[in-house]
């Protein structure tokens, strides 16, 4: 009996280690990091991106997965994540077919791969993007639906592969709208955020609400890589790196013509590179951005070093936007070797907005090389007064104006255009250091230049 006792404690001893070797084996599991070098006029960057090239993969059948059953499907990639953040890291794969789910979120060293294929179909109903979480509203924190991906916190993170991102919009064409109660709940956050109060008290999600919710969202996030995967449709803003460093956008395709499907919005984020997509949009293909008001002011954190480069732009209102959410500060932008389709649907190549309420400041702006078709309206645009509907909505609480200063364009074409360059700066704080190097243009409409308050523009051919 002893001896037996004894041989069943050794063999338990042995299968009690096996356990735990197997268990922590994996943990060793580390990310590589790819340093990109990006070259400017501004000066040189890094663009750190992670590389899950041998990292163990997770097949989310395996955890659960069905073709056409949303709750299997919406639990399957969530415990793939788990699983994959749990061992240091690892690649959930989506294999081919259509997959009907809601919301995903994301832990460190994770990468969501969808295979060529593959399509991930986000549920139209709000009730799947609940419990709200920390996000935004056109530039002010809130507690909101959650966006259909959503990353808060996490490192070293991507979307890869050959497959498509799809949002089923139902409930969000109806929400396009901007009934009473939105526009009501609109000024209500709008107040809380002039006011300081707390981001946690800023609840928005009520009947009335209806703050549709971003499709991408790396919410202070680093080390972030988007590759490869088409977008189609989305509720509100497509791809919003908020408040994010070293993130790589690159051979994406967008299509969404919904109101305000922004491409990529990136928001207080630095060292951000977007190169070789496609964008196809109903609003700003790029709109960079550094948060609203006395909420931007609090958080103190410019968007900084963006470069877009090599990219298709077949439809939006601007090639490159900056602001009107410019509050924390924009410099270091630099797009080269872009093009625009000759039918496009265009309002400017630039456009800088701003108003009297946002404060913050604009420099060390840069396009070369870039070739378009028939605009609506110009080549630059750069506008001080730009309130849309919040003018009368709500008053100006604290007046700050913008600095706009050192913005250059080099080799750029289009062939029918209303002006070259619309500048229309401000009395106290005219616009400075504006220069155009080779802008050509086959025809102009209206007038060539027309300017306001601005010292220092030139013009060379």
């Amino acid at each position: 009996m002893k001896k037996l006792f004894t041989a069943f404690l050794i063999f338990f001893m042995l299968i009690n280690s096996s356990c735990k070797q197997k268990a922590s084996k994996p943990q060793n599991q580390k990310i590589a990091l790819h340093t990109e070098e990006v070259n400017t006029p501004f000066g040189n960057f890094e663009v750190k991106s992670p590389v899950f090239k041998n990292t163990p993969q997770f097949l989310i059948t395996d955890f659960g997965a069905e073709k056409g059953d949303k709750i299997k499907t919406t639990e399957a990639i969530a415990a793939a994540i788990d699983s994959a953040n749990a061992i240091g890291a690892g690649t959930v794969i989506v294999p081919q077919g259509e997959w009907l789910t809601g919301k995903i979120h994301f832990k460190s060293n994770v990468n969501l791969h969808l295979e060529e294929g593959a399509r991930l179909l986000f549920s139209e109903d709000p009730q799947d993007y609940l419990p709200a979480v920390l996000s935004t509203w056109e530039g002010m924190e809130c507690y909101n639906y959650s966006p259909l991906i959503y990353a808060y916190e996490c490192e070293n993170i991507a979307i890869t592969g050959k497959g498509t991102l799809k949002a089923k919009m139902d409930t969000w064409e109806v929400w396009f709208a901007r009934p009473s109660g939105h526009m009501q709940n609109l000024k209500r956050l709008y107040e809380m955020a002039s006011k300081d109060v707390p981001v946690e008290k800023r609840q928005m999600v009520n009947d009335s609400a209806n703050f549709r919710p971003q499709f991408i969202q790396f919410n202070r996030c680093k080390n972030v890589l988007l590759e490869g995967v088409s977008i189609k449709d989305s509720p509100f803003w497509v791809i919003h790196p908020y408040l994010s460093s070293d993130v790589t956008i690159r051979n994406v395709n967008v299509f969404a013509h919904g109101h305000n499907n922004d491409g990529v919005d990136p928001e207080m984020s630095q060292n951000v590179l977007i190169e070789d997509c496609v964008f196809d949009q109903g609003d700003d293909a790029i709109a960079v951005k550094a948060g609203r008001n006395q909420d931007a002011w609090r958080l103190n954190t410019p968007v900084k070093n963006v470069v877009i480069r090599n990219c298709l732009v077949k439809n939006g209102h601007q090639l490159l936007a900056i602001g009107s959410e410019l509050s924390g500060g924009v410099e270091n932008v630099f797009m080269e070797n872009c093009e625009v389709e000759p039918n496009a649907k265009l309002n400017h190549l630039l456009f800088i907005k701003t108003n009297e309420r946002r404060g913050g400041y604009v420099k060390n702006i840069y396009m070369e090389n870039i070739k378009a078709g028939r605009i609506d309206k110009g080549v630059l645009g750069v506008e001080t007064d730009v309130l849309y509907q919040w003018r009368d909505l709500v008053p100006t609480y604290e007046r700050r104006l913008t600095q706009i200063e050192d913005v250059y364009m080099t080799n750029v074409t289009a062939t029918n255009v209303d002006f070259v360059s619309r500048i229309l700066g401000d009395a106290e704080m005219p616009i400075k250091n504006i220069e155009l190097k080779n802008v050509k243009v086959d025809s102009i409409r209206d007038q060539e230049l027309i300017h306001e308050n601005v010292t220092g523009f030139s013009r060379n051919e």
